[in-house]
């Protein structure tokens, strides 16, 4: 086969030619540690990103995700038609008022993150905001394997028809990742596991009812 043929060929089909990549930095070592920051204890590191979903109609979602990288716990997932710098501050908030406020925050270069609001609010909390390089998703690999959980086993599952049902069903679904959901990392343990009531607690309450 000539070389014009192929090129016909080539372009009829549509195909491209892969372009090269620069060649990046590693990120890990030999023995399999992250040469970047790694999380050391509860509330050293939290990253989030914004996840893109849609309702039976078509209109998008935007879900912002934000887990703490060390027990793995989903710490937030808000469903908004749109989220921007207010929003991201707002969920953040939320969380810190739960959970305490963390040592570092990870997320990438969006426009939502790098917003000067956003910066000057983690600022005065006293965390740090730790921004991953461009085009790097690697480098915020928690959330991108959380992310990747979140779009498997619920947004590619369910038919959501409106914004509120996507915020319960979303909800449901991190509840269930949270208590009940194994976690390989965790030893087949959820971040956050059902607790049993104490029955010799209530054994008394119910006697004295009676």
């Amino acid at each position: 086969m000539g070389k014009d043929r192929v090129q016909r060929i080539w372009r009829r089909e549509g195909l491209e030619v892969p372009q090269k990549h620069r060649p990046r930095s590693r990120l890990w070592l030999n023995d399999g540690s992250c040469v970047r920051l790694r999380p050391l204890h509860r509330n050293h590191v939290w990253s989030f990103d914004v996840v893109q979903g849609q309702t039976q109609d078509g209109r998008s979602l935007r879900i912002l995700t934000l887990i703490d990288e060390h027990s793995r716990a989903s710490l937030a997932l808000k469903v908004a038609r749109r989220i921007n710098s207010l929003g991201v501050i707002e969920a953040l908030a939320d969380a810190m008022c739960l959970h305490g406020i963390p040592e570092n925050i990870r997320c990438d270069n969006g426009p939502e993150m790098i917003a000067t609001a956003l910066r000057k609010w983690v600022a005065k909390t006293g965390s740090q905001i730790q921004y991953i390089a461009p085009g790097s998703p690697w480098e915020n690999g928690y959330c991108e394997s959380f992310n990747g959980k979140l779009k498997e086993e619920c947004l590619r599952q369910e038919i959501f028809y409106s914004l509120k049902e996507a915020q319960i069903g979303i909800g449901i679904w991190q509840n269930t990742y949270n208590r009940v959901r194994p976690h390989s990392s965790l030893g087949d343990w959820p971040p956050a596991p059902v607790t049993v009531p104490d029955l010799a607690f209530r054994r008394p309450m119910a006697a004295t009812r009676q």
